[in-house]
């Protein structure tokens, strides 16, 4: 019984550690999400990406296709929108007037070669074809060197074991 309960001690503390260690999702600033009722009206949440690296969270109207970031008219038309749990946002680095765009990312990572799915691609076509090095045995011939066994192990008891 001892064993028993050292080994159900041990799964609940691995169970305790795989809940500390799991990853925590990322939440907008509340402050800045843009719910139904702001979206409907242009609105959109701005990440702003600074120069040093750090970023700013922003909620700020779209007009005429763009959006005042101090002072400075930047891009905002429907290919640079995303969107974060119905929420819309658009990835602004500070030093440009182009917010980033994931269709045009994708284009130039397909050019530049630097693209993941084509890897994916490949990696599932690898695990689809790779041989099995395993040799699959039937029923009836596992029977058959089953009693094989048996019978020599059965010969070695009764002639004394040859010695």
């Amino acid at each position: 019984m001892g064993l028993q309960e050292d080994i159900n001690e041990v799964k609940e503390m691995l169970r305790e550690n795989e809940n500390k260690l799991k990853e925590k999702e990322f939440k907008l600033p509340y402050s800045k999400r843009v719910r139904t009722r702001l979206a409907r009206n242009n609105y959109v949440t701005v990440i702003k990406i600074n120069e040093n690296g750090t970023i700013n969270f922003l909620k700020l109207p779209i007009r005429d296709q763009t959006i005042m970031v101090d002072k400075i008219p930047r891009l905002a038309a429907a290919g640079y929108v995303m969107y974060w749990k119905k929420n819309p946002v658009i990835i602004l680095p500070s030093w440009s007037v182009e917010p980033f765009s994931p269709l045009e990312h994708y284009q130039k990572s397909l050019v530049g070669g630097d693209n993941t799915a084509g890897y994916q691609l490949l990696m599932a076509r690898m695990e689809m074809e790779k041989v099995e090095s395993k040799v699959k045995i039937s029923g009836a011939l596992k029977w058959i060197l089953g009693l094989g066994v048996a019978a020599l192990i059965g010969y070695a008891l009764i002639t004394g074991g040859g010695g």
